[in-house]
């Protein structure tokens, strides 16, 4: 139920974060003007922008992983085959180091002159590395200048990526109606196992096509010079979006304060410390739903297939194939539960991932110990479950608990470290564990471990689905829903009008609230 403003409020008014007086808020009642109606063709546009972003971005991340075999005599060709591996998979380690780094950075900036900007950015230069990769030199023709050009251009691809995920999850959920965020906001993952799919399957073609000699040769560049014109297409697609509607009102109302000569109150800052600060206990909540969920998506995509090969037997093409249809079913699927997220809520849909991750992983790796097709894919299939639960859900759970003023730079902040402490070490610890203990099981225990805790984070998470985002006031689909929403404000106890932004829209007051008319308007959109 709204707050009645109390006559203290009225009289002496509202004091802000940074404890200044504002103009009293007789009366924190929506109106139809309030509420963000979204635009459908917009909304459209949003999402084909940004999905390109992410689908390119795992992209690279499947075609290098599946490659590293293979660029290994490249790039090292005088080391052994040990030297060569551990050369490449800590040049795939170095992305991760420089991720926090770029959601800092990007994120931040976001935050200061818009998403839409920030995330054109972040494209161009993802692009432009991966294609980078493509042109280097080898060992043969520049010597150990060819590795060292590799681990630059991996750095500035890692940097570009830790600003790519928070700002398209940011994005997007702020151009969702408030009762479809889930779904729209699922879209972005779909997008990037799908993009990791189509990475591993490209280089498989060609592994089979050319041959491993001539993959050594110049094969192994195919896969990268391709994602020079696939860039340029998704940076025209990227650069024809528009900046989110309740980034532009906050920005709006920021430039009104600033414009405002009676106005004594001072600018937030929202720099990293100031953001940690101010946002430390959802920056901790994030963290652990991260490392709960890139622990598990992880040992999926970049640790399986060197788990097949070195520990159950399978050969380095088989080790890649079973991995690919289970990617692509899981990438159908999380649309589906992030729709279902929207219908029951974030928290009960991230803890069908906790408690499937505990009670399946154990059988899950048991079934891939039998060393069958298709028990090592039933085994595979059971780990890509909690996966679909958990990522469905986190691209619009977790700009849900930070304000608009700086969701990109807290998101960049929980997002990035997270995945370079967590997620890009787990096929370096789940390697570590099993050659410690000799235990094949060691992977199931660790992804128990890791889903336990996420299930204790989830309990400390509130409730967003079908919210308005912190910050922010209602998206809805039509007129209609507005309309409805605003005549119905009393009787909803979603509605929350002190967390909505109110500062700047002073509304002297009045004797009698006016309902809309609900008669003749159009039906709200169905997803």
């Amino acid at each position: 139920m709204p707050r009645d403003p109390s006559m203290t409020d009225m009289k002496k008014g509202v004091r802000s974060a940074s404890g200044q007086t504002r103009k009293p808020l007789l009366q924190r009642r929506l109106k139809v003007s309030h509420v963000n109606v979204v635009d459908q063709p917009r909304l459209k546009k949003a999402l084909g922008g940004t999905i390109v972003g992410n689908t390119m971005e795992w992209y690279d991340v499947g075609v290098f992983g599946y490659l590293i075999t293979t660029m290994g005599p490249v790039f090292l060709p005088e080391a052994d085959k040990t030297v060569q591996t551990l050369f490449l998979l800590g040049t795939f380690a170095a992305t991760f180091i420089a991720r926090p780094l770029g959601g800092v950075f990007f994120g931040w900036l976001g935050d200061r002159i818009g998403r839409q900007r920030v995330l054109s950015m972040t494209l161009m230069l993802m692009a432009a590395s991966t294609f980078a990769v493509g042109l280097l030199p080898s060992y043969a023709m520049v010597g150990m200048l060819a590795a060292a050009l590799l681990v630059f251009t991996k750095l500035i691809q890692g940097f570009s990526t830790g600003g790519e995920y928070a700002g398209a999850t940011t994005f997007v959920s702020e151009h969702s109606p408030d009762k479809h965020r889930g779904f729209f906001a699922s879209l972005l993952d779909m997008g990037s196992y799908l993009g990791f799919a189509i990475g591993a399957a490209l280089v498989s073609v060609l592994q089979v096509t050319l041959g491993q000699p001539v993959m050594e040769d110049w094969g192994w560049r195919i896969p990268f010079l391709i994602a020079g014109p696939l860039g340029l297409i998704a940076i025209w697609f990227r650069m024809k979006i528009e900046e989110s509607p309740t980034f532009q009102a906050t920005m709006d109302a920021k430039d009104a304060l600033a414009s405002d000569p009676t106005t004594t109150e001072e600018p937030a800052s929202n720099g990293p410390l100031s953001i940690f600060k101010a946002h430390w206990r959802g920056i901790i909540v994030a963290m652990i739903l991260v490392a709960a969920a890139n622990t598990l998506g992880y040992a999926l995509t970049s640790y399986m297939p060197t788990y097949l090969t070195s520990t159950k037997g399978y050969d380095e093409l088989h080790g890649t194939l079973l991995t690919i249809p289970i990617l692509v079913i899981m990438s159908l699927c999380i649309p589906l539960t992030g729709k279902l997220s929207d219908k029951i809520g974030r928290r009960p849909v991230l803890w069908m991932g906790s408690g499937t991750a505990i009670v399946l992983s154990i059988p899950a790796f048991l079934l891939i110990g039998a060393g069958e097709i298709w028990s090592t894919l039933l085994g595979l299939a059971l780990i890509a479950l909690p996966v679909t639960f958990y990522v469905s859900n986190l691209a619009s759970a977790l700009p849900a608990l930070f304000p608009t003023k700086s969701r990109y730079g807290a998101m960049g902040i929980a997002y990035n470290f997270s995945v370079a402490i967590f997620g890009g070490t787990t096929p370096f610890i789940i390697a570590a564990l099993i050659a410690a203990t000799g235990d094949d099981m060691m992977p199931a225990y660790y992804l128990m471990g890791t889903s336990v805790i996420g299930g204790i984070a989830i309990f400390f998470m509130r409730e967003t689905a079908g919210l308005p985002l912190l910050g922010s006031m209602p998206s809805v689909d039509s007129v209609f829903e507005a309309r409805e929403l605003v005549a119905t404000q009393d009787d909803n106890p979603g509605l929350n009008t002190d967390e909505m932004p109110f500062d700047h829209t002073y509304e002297p007051p009045t004797s009698s609230i006016e309902l809309p008319v609900l008669d003749d308007q159009p039906e709200p959109l169905k997803v």
